[in-house]
């Protein structure tokens, strides 16, 4: 007889259930690692100053208009820069929620989140 035949039909279905859990890690792994290669990119003052994010909420590049340098308004600039990070902050988080919303709603049935 095959290993496992006479066991309990809970003990089958616990050991499938474990498969798939495993199978959700591996792909819930694979959507974060895909975050950190999406980016997004928001601005402020009318596009004076841009952000770059990626979907793991690292910053990869912040480009500020030269003209605006030439004003000598620090404090505008700074503010701006403030909002686009800020912006692009909340876009990535975004991202990174609707890339993982499938996998809370799968884990909610298992009993997480």
């Amino acid at each position: 007889m095959a290993k496992g035949f006479n066991a309990p039909m809970g003990a089958r279905n616990q050991g499938n259930m474990m498969a798939q859990i495993a199978k959700l890690q591996e792909q819930m792994a694979q959507a974060e690692a895909s975050l950190a290669d999406e980016k997004v990119t928001e601005t402020a003052g009318g596009g004076g100053v841009s952000v770059t994010m990626t979907g793991d909420q690292r910053v990869v590049a912040v480009k500020v208009q030269p003209d605006l340098l030439t004003s000598g308004d620090v404090e505008m600039v700074e503010d701006l820069l403030l909002t686009a990070m800020n912006k692009a902050l909340d876009s990535s988080r975004k991202l990174h929620e609707d890339k993982m919303a499938p996998f809370a709603n799968l884990l909610s049935g298992f009993g997480g989140r």
